[in-house]
């Protein structure tokens, strides 16, 4: 099969999950995606998922590092040493793109900023992603999406309800957005070399991207000055846009949104006829106006069964509600599988596994894992002949210990 990026170089520095899902995402779609990791330390992405608790999914398949480094090669590389920013330099002599999670100062550091790197190579995409950006007071402060992504944007704030404190986040879901906004600048970089000839420099923070997935509530700060209110589930102003608890102590949302169209099918769904003409909801105007009357009706009727009792008729109704589920019930979901949200491969060491397939599905050049994550250091050697070092090169890097 035709690869989208087949031929194109990409050297990656980044590490843990935000930069390192942009390249993966050039990595599914063909890239040479060539992984830099410490020789002893490698990427936190090795370790980390065996060190935290919590609500974290434990196992003895590295799923995390899967997640993000499938379709890659790694070299082990230290970039403190001047040998090991010399080797570096030689690789990306002869990259297309080069994908970092550096702050300012750590670019400037290494030597990897994007004036440096234009120098050696004119065309080369210098792509970086940090927790606050290039510029301002906070550049150089260490980001990640617990701190740069969910509390600073207002994202947790806006998804607070009176009285109650900051909640938990989803581990990953800031670095996937920031991730799949740098592999859009990359591409989008890419194109226009290709026109011009010219490289430039992509830069993307966690901040930002926190900021542009909030957009919707931002924009209207911006132009009110005012804050989201906060409110409870049962103060929302439309009632058909709510989550219901069901008998069996499950959940599912409703999202009608545009409910005249609805309305009628609606209430006949839940053997409610009675109330579409009843004077208190018979017209949207009048149904929000008496909301909280509403959300209490319909809290009892969908108490009265359980979440697969109602799945019927309301699927049949055609209306737009969904599920709140597990994730078990998500990996298994029959839309999901049958629209190939899932990858399945064979790993070396845990056999056959699956992953979450890449989200952007290509008629003629799809999406494919053609290697699991590979393991510390796996392809150094064949990268660096590949990239013209010799083997005496190899072997006084190793006993200078620039590589592993």
């Amino acid at each position: 099969m035709a690869h989208n990026l087949e031929g194109i170089k990409v050297i990656e520095t980044a590490s843990v999950y935000a930069g390192p899902m942009a390249g993966r995402l050039l990595a599914d779609w063909g890239a040479d995606v060539v992984h830099i990791e410490h020789p002893v330390r490698g990427d936190i992405a090795r370790s980390e998922s065996s060190k935290r608790g919590g609500k974290i999914i434990q196992s003895d398949i590295n799923y995390r590092l899967e997640n993000y480094n499938r379709n890659k090669r790694s070299v082990t590389l230290d970039l403190s040493l001047e040998a090991g920013r010399q080797v570096i330099y030689k690789l990306l002599q002869k990259a297309d793109v080069y994908i970092s999670n550096f702050r300012p100062r750590e670019l400037k550091t290494y030597g990897l900023e994007y004036e440096t790197l234009s120098r050696l190579n004119p065309g080369i995409i210098h792509a970086n992603i940090s927790g606050y950006g290039k510029k301002g007071p906070d550049k150089d402060l260490p980001g990640y999406e617990f701190t740069s992504y969910f509390p600073k944007t207002g994202m947790l704030h806006v998804l607070q309800t009176p009285g109650s404190g900051p909640g938990f986040p989803p581990y990953g879901l800031g670095d996937n957005v920031a991730g799949m906004t740098l592999a859009c600048g990359i591409m989008t970089a890419l194109f226009i070399r290709e026109r011009t000839g010219i490289g430039q420099e992509v830069d993307v923070s966690l901040f930002q991207a926190g900021v542009y997935a909030l957009s919707l509530d931002i924009a209207g700060s911006l132009v009110t000055g005012q804050d989201r209110q906060q409110v409870e589930t049962t103060e929302v102003a439309n009632a058909l846009v709510s989550p219901y608890r069901t008998r069996d102590d499950r959940w599912l949302y409703l999202g009608i949104s545009q409910p005249d169209p609805y309305w009628s099918r609606f209430c006949q769904a839940i053997d409610r006829e009675d109330l579409e003409n009843d004077p208190r909801f018979a017209t949207f105007e009048s149904r929000i106006e008496n909301h909280v009357a509403l959300n209490h009706v319909l809290e009892e009727v969908f108490g009265n069964r359980t979440l697969e009792e109602w799945k019927a008729p309301l699927n049949e109704a055609g209306l737009p509600w969904a599920p709140v589920q597990n994730l078990p019930e998500t990996t298994a979901d029959p839309q999901a599988r049958a629209n190939g949200f899932y990858v399945g491969y064979n790993h070396p060491t845990y056999g056959y596994i699956e992953g979450v397939a890449n989200p952007i599905q290509m008629g003629k050049t799809a999406a494919e894992v053609t290697r699991p994550a590979p393991e510390l250091g796996q392809h150094t050697e064949e990268v660096l002949l590949e990239f013209g070092f010799t083997w005496k090169d190899i072997e006084q890097f190793k006993s200078k210990g620039v590589i592993g």
